[in-house]
């Protein structure tokens, strides 16, 4: 069902190759900037298609199983594309490393789940986590933009380890919980 939360759920999944395609080239400032916009656009698509969901009272379940993997699709190409670029680096891809493995657990865990007929609700951490990472994957993008700007850089950096260690803990808990129903 083709609902406006879908559509904007859609939106962020055929952003992905696009942003990919602006962010390849570490010197084209421009294509980091236009990625930059997209990807705050594909953020805030990301608040609004939950919220106008919920609040008609039209969640799917097509947007239920569609919105987390567009956050992950986003997500894991522009972690691949910034340590592709440079931008991500040395130490710094240890932690990227750590959210994009959180996320293949996470999705199998919750696959797992579905099929024994356990939801794993979102929990405060976990939006805490996912506000971290998109902070600091913009902040990262932003720097291809503006390479000498190291406020931005580091901010990113910062994020990006903060996400790291909150992806940690939150894949923990969900770990957790799905061993508790395995045999």
């Amino acid at each position: 069902m083709l609902t406006l939360p879908n559509i904007l759920t859609l939106s962020r999944i055929f952003a992905v190759p696009l942003l990919v395609a602006l962010l390849w080239w570490p010197e084209w400032r421009l294509g980091h900037g236009i990625a930059y916009v997209i990807y705050c656009i594909a953020g805030i698509t990301d608040y609004f298609d939950g919220m106008l969901a919920r609040s008609s009272g039209r969640v799917s379940r097509l947007g239920i199983f569609l919105d987390p993997i567009a956050d992950k699709i986003m997500v894991a190409a522009v972690i691949l594309v910034l340590v592709h670029t440079g931008i991500i680096t040395s130490i710094h891809v240890l932690a990227a490393l750590v959210i994009l493995l959180r996320e293949i657990m996470v999705s199998g865990l919750r696959e797992f789940l579905a099929g024994v007929q356990v939801s794993v609700p979102v929990s405060r951490l976990a939006k805490w986590k996912t506000t971290f990472q998109m902070v600091s994957l913009g902040a990262l993008i932003l720097v291809g933009a503006f390479p000498g700007v190291e406020f931005v850089y580091w901010a990113g950096i910062g994020s990006l380890w903060a996400a790291a260690v909150l992806t940690v803990l939150t894949g923990w808990d969900y770990l957790r919980i799905g061993l508790r129903h395995m045999d």
